[in-house]
């Protein structure tokens, strides 16, 4: 069984005002520390980075100056987060398995990446989430509240997102609208997705303060 990493970073950045992907985060990129866990994972074969063409140069360079343990490479992602899961995927076309994850996830671990392709072995798809804390409101275009969901039934997603390979391919191939997240498509097509224990720790880089926060989770991992 074969498993290709497809880490993406290819988004412009706007809401975090700065190129998160590449901002520092205890001495490295943040790029760089989800690329060391994917490479240190035993699970992985190889690793692909989906980068945007500004950034792209810069994560060649964090490729050629590391000393990785197994084939890494670089390719340019699409106007769409979608587009840019589909380039990478052209890149991994021998893999059995796909462990897509948000270049802005730095804190991802090794046994996520192990849960989600336990999780993925018998339907094809899995998730990575955790139950939601606080009380979610569904709001109309006027700020009046319109529905209370019960807190038990949701979750929030997060990456690492596991697929057979050739299920997210086919489903990407017929994909007409846009998509966030992969598991979308699939839910979309009628596709089950399983969902497998994330963890608080795994927070996306969105604002400023976000890597401070993330700097702190590393040092209390010792990382």
């Amino acid at each position: 069984m074969s498993v290709g990493g497809l880490i993406v970073g290819a988004g412009e950045s706007r809401r975090a005002g700065f190129d998160k992907v590449f901002a520092s985060l205890a001495g490295l990129p943040v790029l760089a520390h989800s690329l060391r866990t994917f490479v240190e994972s035993p699970e992985i074969d190889r690793v692909v980075l989906v980068l945007s063409a500004t950034n792209a140069d810069q994560g060649r360079r964090l490729v050629a100056e590391g000393e990785w343990a197994k084939p890494v490479d670089v390719c340019l992602g699409g106007r769409r987060r979608q587009d840019s899961v589909a380039f990478g995927l052209a890149e991994l076309a021998d893999c059995d398995w796909v462990v897509v994850h948000d270049a802005a996830r730095p804190l991802v671990t090794p046994q996520l990446i192990a849960r989600g392709l336990q999780a993925a072995a018998a339907g094809g798809a899995a998730i990575a989430a955790v139950p939601v804390t606080d009380t979610i409101k569904l709001v109309g275009p006027t700020r009046l509240v319109r529905a209370t969901p019960p807190r038990a039934d949701l979750w929030s997603v997060q990456t690492p997102q596991v697929f057979r390979y050739r299920l997210l391919v086919d489903a990407y191939a017929g994909a007409k609208d846009d998509f966030t997240d992969d598991a979308g498509l699939l839910e979309q097509l009628g596709q089950p997705v399983a969902v497998f224990e994330g963890s608080y720790d795994n927070i996306k880089i969105t604002h400023a303060h976000d890597l401070t926060l993330a700097e702190a989770l590393l040092t209390l991992r010792g990382g």
